[in-house]
């Protein structure tokens, strides 16, 4: 026993005391909210040094069709960055936007939300609401749904799941995250004045294209934002109301066509006859080259014999139809020109020369 009293206390003086040269911080206080966001002053917060040592960039690409889009807004969001003191550039040749640090921009972390708004314009989103991350209440996040699904048209299904019929799905989301999402490609892109919010839409939209349907989240999310308005209840555990979709893999019945059975047969089955072996039934394997050569000749000439008395009673049949009848017009066409006198008409020539001393007009033998 005291063997082991004594292992224990070894054990204990052995073990480091990492705290041992730590001393209280500042922000070590109750009082203090770690979470809340201060805005920067220009008058009462000031860089060391007054400027920024280093110039900061960032670029990024935009796809072709947003070329014309881009065009008309670039100068609201030249605007709203030359108010921030933040340069930025268009380049149409490359498709690429630019944004970079002067030396009159004071606030240090203003260079990274002007690189998510380029981002976020990239993507489809409208300038007047992308306008809104250069706020600091307003955060963002683009997800890459691309790699998730290999099957393109499984992608394809699970996307327009997680917009819905109309996008109302979407619609939904949106109300109960409180964010506002836009599905743009291969990415969704989404913005929220809450990273809390902004930590649901994400799983959502992983867990949708991982085949979990939006709608389970919807409803849980939904059973949260009514707990949470509860005094009693919004500090206790949520487990017990929150409901539990269980995974089930329902297997579908295959259906398979039944097959006759087979008459079993001890003895294997017969062989298949080789080439030769037929030559050698019909006679043709003793029979010389040219023999084999007229013989296939009169085979052919046989055929093409049979074929052509085939056509010819297709066509003598054909030549046996009964004619179609005729219409009245065309026995009406027929009857005047069997009652022409030609005799008759000739003598009308004869005289119409006669009468206007060998000249004759079109008009004479239309009256005659």
């Amino acid at each position: 026993m005291a063997s082991n009293e004594d292992q224990t206390t070894e054990s204990k003086s052995q073990q480091k005391n990492h705290k041992k040269y730590r001393r209280d911080k500042p922000w070590d206080n109750e009082n203090i909210d770690h979470w809340k966001i201060d805005h920067w002053n220009d008058k009462e917060d000031k860089l060391p040094g007054g400027r920024l040592l280093e110039e900061s960039s960032f670029a990024t690409l935009f796809p072709k069709y947003r070329e014309n889009y881009l065009r008309q807004v670039w100068p609201v969001i030249t605007k709203a960055l030359d108010s921030l003191k933040i340069a930025c550039e268009l380049d149409l040749v490359e498709g690429s936007m630019t944004v970079r640090t002067t030396s009159a921009t004071t606030d240090p972390f203003i260079i990274l939300k002007a690189r998510d708004l380029l981002k976020l314009i990239a993507r489809s989103i409208p300038v007047v609401q992308a306008l809104k991350i250069l706020k600091d209440e307003w955060v963002c996040d683009i997800v890459k749904i691309g790699g998730i699904v290999r099957n393109k048209e499984r992608f394809v299904k699970r996307r327009q799941r997680l917009l819905g019929q109309e996008g109302s799905t979407l619609k939904a989301l949106e109300l109960v995250t409180g964010c506002f999402i836009l599905v743009q490609g291969n990415t969704v892109s989404i913005m929220s004045e809450s990273h809390k919010g902004l930590k649901q839409a994400r799983q959502v939209v992983v867990d949708c294209m991982n085949n979990i349907h939006p709608i389970y989240h919807i409803k849980r999310l939904m059973i949260m934002k009514e707990l949470a308005k509860d005094e009693k209840l919004k500090d206790e555990d949520w487990e017990r109301f929150l409901p539990k979709f269980a995974k089930k893999n329902v297997q579908r019945k295959k259906v398979s066509k039944k097959k006759e059975p087979k008459v079993y047969t001890p003895f294997p089955p017969a062989q298949t006859p080789r080439k030769v072996d037929l030559q050698l039934d019909t006679g043709e394997y003793f029979a010389s080259e040219e023999q084999r050569k007229t013989q296939k000749l009169m085979v052919r000439k046989e055929a093409a014999k049979q074929k052509s008395l085939e056509k010819r009673k297709i066509r003598e049949t054909e030549d046996e139809k009964v004619p179609a009848k005729k219409t009245k017009k065309a026995k009406a066409e027929k009857s005047t020109t069997d009652n022409v006198d030609v005799g008759r008409l000739q003598e009308n020539i004869k005289k119409r020369k006669s009468d206007t001393g060998g000249k004759s007009s079109m008009s004479d033998f239309v009256q005659g």
